[in-house]
């Protein structure tokens, strides 16, 4: 029975799944997700019903330096438990698939060139994606490895959602928006389809928040506006990203503070959004909702009103709404954060049921509201997979 294994390599972590393909569809046998990578790497992997098939934690970073390291010692234990494992494929994600790439892909030497050129379109992540895809293949070297883009749901967009108002040009060599956190998109909207078909076929919002944050807009399931753009940079504040900026600012960088890219792009990616908001209280929600700092609480506050900003923006391009979807660490997990951006909305057609958002239910609005609200758990690794194995079958 051959099997199919999902990677998903960050800059300091990595996600696995490990799936047995069975004649009624994939059955997941393991998740995996490696933290710390550099600094205090963390190893856990677990079967589906969360007990644990190995975790380690270590105080050397040399032990974990990098995603190739962390993989390798992963499937050292995938092939100590499941002795004779056979891989019909192996699903990455791919962050950025440039204009050409709208589904995913069987990978080949020129592609995998191609995609490298993609890395400074969003160095703090394709760089990784492509380095797991690497070990996987050095390893695997008979084993079709598939990309799964998060830019290629977003390729529905029309002209007018891609375009910036630059020199034409400019569109023409690729400077448009992209959009991304697609897998997830992916995901989460068929789910929506199964849950509630009525709704997935009209108009909804999807928030993915959490470390990275976004919105999307979809008509009938396909996706026509996203809040990210040309990097993963646009939109809400996350984490450690700055989300929407005038450019005015970054000229002032240069010119009054002498700062090169190098040091703007460390800024943008590494000391913003949450973190820098906060005054490097964290990036990490729940240490700013644990926080008694004015700074944490300001940060919160600029996080929700943003959201509720762009469900305005999403609403007026789709002509009005269905539903609003909730995923992400935060989506799925802040109770609060919830609450707050969906208050006195009722002018809207939303009306949160306080009860069932605290006790986390799937739907979260009161029963006979025009807008229907949810909580669905995002899975890219499931998205992975189903592809990589319709790619290979």
């Amino acid at each position: 029975m051959s099997h199919i294994l999902t990677i998903n390599a960050g800059s300091s972590s990595l996600k696995v799944g490990l799936y047995r393909q069975t004649a009624a569809g994939l059955e997941l046998l393991m998740r995996g997700l490696v933290e710390g990578l550099g600094r205090k790497p963390h190893l856990k992997l677990t079967t589906p019903d969360g007990a644990i098939i190995a975790e380690t934690t270590s105080d050397d970073p040399a032990t974990m330096p990098d995603p190739p390291a962390a993989l390798a010692q992963v499937l050292d234990v995938v092939t100590a438990r499941w002795p004779g494992l056979t891989l019909a494929g192996i699903g990455h994600r791919v962050v950025h698939g440039g204009t050409r790439y709208s589904a995913p892909v069987v990978l080949t030497d020129a592609i995998m060139a191609e995609l490298a050129e993609f890395e400074p379109l969003a160095p703090l992540h394709q760089p990784h994606n492509l380095s797991g895809l690497r070990a996987a293949a050095q390893v695997f070297p008979n084993v079709p490895q598939v990309a799964c883009f998060d830019t290629a749901f977003h390729r529905t967009h029309p002209w007018v959602a891609d375009v910036f108002a630059l020199p034409r040009e400019l569109y023409d060599a690729g400077v448009r928006r992209y959009g991304f956190h697609g897998l997830s998109y992916e995901f989460v909207s068929a789910q929506l389809g199964r849950i509630a078909p009525e709704v997935h076929k009209g108009r909804v919002i999807i928030a993915h928040l959490g470390s990275g944050a976004s919105m999307c807009g979809l008509e009938n399931g396909r996706s026509v506006a996203s809040t990210m753009g040309f990097s993963a940079l646009d939109g809400l504040p996350m984490g450690t990203r700055c989300g929407q900026i005038d450019p005015g600012v970054l000229l002032w960088l240069m010119q009054s503070r002498g700062m090169d890219a190098g040091a703007i792009s460390d800024m943008l990616y590494k000391n913003s959004g949450l973190k820098g908001l906060s005054g490097g209280i964290s990036g990490d929600m729940r240490d700013l909702e644990a926080s008694a700092d004015p700074a944490a609480a300001q940060a919160v506050d600029y996080f929700v009103w943003r959201v509720r900003r762009e469900i305005g923006g999403l609403a007026a391009l789709l002509s009005g709404i269905d539903g609003i979807v909730f995923t992400g660490g935060i989506g799925e997990n802040a109770v609060s954060i919830r609450a707050r951006v969906l208050e006195q909305m009722q002018w809207f057609g939303i009306e949160l049921d306080p009860a069932r958002n605290a006790a986390g239910a799937g739907e979260i609005g009161k029963p006979g509201a025009r807008v229907r609200v949810f909580v669905i758990p995002t899975d890219e690794e499931a998205t992975i997979a189903g592809h990589t194995a319709r790619l290979t079958a």
